[in-house]
């Protein structure tokens, strides 16, 4: 425990801190449970989407043979052109928003290509949206648990460290300070009694 001066003024500064802290508590518990809250929808989100990509996956499972054509069709020719991502704001926190992507598929000859390329173009493409919102939904995660590894150092450094420090640093003081006002209390009577003493001698 820190060195502190026993006076009023010291105390009047631990009964100050020790309200703002107790002022501060509360926010910073509900800014936990909030956090708490978001991190399981979005690993809620995260599980969903992975469990439907396991799905879509398996019944793209069918098409991979199809794509040992020499020279038929590659993933290759499915390319990102761009990933629309908005902010939002959680609990304080800037987390990134999925909103979509746009891709660009190579340009192949109609003629020359099957039917399948077309449809295997289709499930590639599901594919890799699934796998972009899993990345952004997974920066979410990240970003959501180190906010929430913060809030829970601060709850813990005012709820088990600076309350319980300020409230005795309060007790120690009033208790010094009753006891100087007992001694002086003490000293005057004593005081009084050896001048009713002198007086009573001088009669």
């Amino acid at each position: 425990m820190a060195r502190i001066k026993l006076t009023k003024n010291e105390l009047k500064i631990q009964k100050d801190a020790l309200r703002m802290y107790e002022r501060y508590l509360p926010t910073l518990q509900l800014k936990k449970r909030q956090l708490q809250g978001e991190i399981r929808n979005v690993d809620g989100r995260r599980a969903e989407l992975e469990s439907r990509r396991e799905a879509t996956d398996k019944a793209f499972q069918a098409w991979i043979g199809v794509f040992a054509e020499r020279g038929r069709f590659s993933p290759d020719m499915l390319r990102l052109a761009s990933l629309r991502t908005d902010r939002a704001n959680i609990a304080g926190v800037d987390i990134p928003v999925f909103r979509g992507a746009e891709f660009a598929l190579a340009e192949y000859d109609l003629f020359s290509m099957p039917l399948w390329v077309d449809r295997a173009a289709r499930n590639l493409k599901e594919l890799a949206l699934i796998d972009l919102e899993i990345r952004v939904v997974r920066e979410q995660i990240e970003l959501l648990s180190r906010e929430l590894a913060v809030t829970t150092q601060r709850v813990n450094l005012f709820e088990k460290v600076k309350i319980p420090e300020t409230k005795a640093n309060i007790r120690r003081i009033r208790v010094y300070l009753g006891d100087q006002q007992t001694a002086a209390v003490v000293r005057g009577k004593i005081a009084k009694g050896k001048l009713v003493a002198v007086a009573e001698v001088g009669t």
